[in-house]
Parts: structure tokens; C-alpha cells; sequence
């Protein structure tokens, strides 16, 4: 007697509810981890703005008309245009690019200062929509007073995957 080779309807329908079953497993899987994903780019986005703010201070820091930086010493007028009263930038855009008008940029031939390449997108909403956060701002603000860029945070309003809202961040 031979026998034809092949596969049964059965061993088929076996095969196929493993197959399910492993899937089933694995899609919440790739979901988490495509969130994890996306909250590291956050944390390093984040990160990478903030010591750019944090060395924008350090370089042109001022309390009011009294110049206390290094750079806002050397380059009084470009001082005032791009740093606000505290020392903190005026705009993320200064910290992509600070027109220099003292000495380094004449004897050193250093015309610009450059803190970021580019203002980095918010992983969670694809776009560089940052929320900016002033000196003087609570820390739960709603608009942007414009003075100055003390801080940013994320627009989105989810929650992470330790359960704090990015936004707190």
C-alpha cells in the first residue's frame, strides 16, 4: 500500500494555532519595546537640549546689566541680543548659533558659537514641538512667558511605561 506525502488537515490546523499563539505573544512585546524605544530618544533628546541651556548659561550668564560669563564679557552687544536677564537663552535657535562680536571673532577668526546642530524632534510626537519653560515660570506652565528658555518638556500627554507622565520629565 503507498501512502501519498503530505500534511493533514489536522496537523495543519496545528501548526497554524501555535503560530497564533507565538504572535499573540510576541505583539505586545514589539509594542512595549518600540515605546521603551522611543522614551530613550526622549530621555537623550531631552538631555542633549538641557546641556545646551546648561553651557549657554555658563558661557553668557547675566543678572540683569551686570555680565558675568566669559563670552557675555568678551562680546557685550551680542550678549544682550541672545541671553535673557538670568543668562539663559532667549530662543532654542540661539543655541544652535551665537554670533560673535568680540575679540575671538576677530583676532581668533571664530565668528559663531554652537550649542546644538539642530533643535531635536520629540520622539513621542515626530516634530520639534517643544513646550519651553522660563526662569520665572512654575513648573506646571501652561505658555511660555518668552523672556527666555530655562527649560523643555515633552508635548505629549502619555504616560511612560514606570507610570510618570512624560511630560514631568
Amino acid at each position: 500500500m503507498r501512502r501519498d506525502a503530505g500534511v493533514t488537515f489536522l496537523e495543519l490546523l496545528a501548526t497554524l494555532s501555535i503560530i497564533m499563539v507565538l504572535a499573540s505573544v510576541a505583539a505586545p512585546l514589539t509594542k512595549v519595546s518600540m515605546k521603551r524605544t522611543r522614551e530613550i530618544e526622549l530621555r537623550q533628546a531631552l538631555r542633549a537640549v538641557r546641556s545646551a541651556i546648561d553651557t549657554f548659561k555658563t558661557d553668557w550668564n547675566r543678572e540683569g546689566d551686570v555680565l558675568l560669563g566669559p563670552l557675555c564679557l568678551k562680546n557685550k552687544l551680542t550678549c544682550k541680543d541672545v541671553a535673557g536677564i538670568y543668562g539663559y537663552p532667549k530662543s532654542l535657535s540661539s543655541l544652535l548659533a551665537v554670533t560673535l562680536t568680540g575679540e575671538e571673532a576677530t583676532v581668533k577668526g571664530t565668528t559663531t558659537k554652537r550649542y546644538l546642530r539642530t533643535v531635536p524632534l520629540d520622539p513621542m510626537t515626530g516634530k520639534p514641538d517643544w513646550i519651553i519653560r522660563c526662569y520665572t515660570d512654575p513648573p506646571e506652565t501652561a505658555s511660555w512667558c518668552g523672556a527666555d528658555v530655562y527649560d523643555v518638556t515633552t508635548q505629549s500627554q502619555d504616560i511612560a511605561l514606570n507610570g510618570t507622565k512624560y511630560r514631568e520629565w
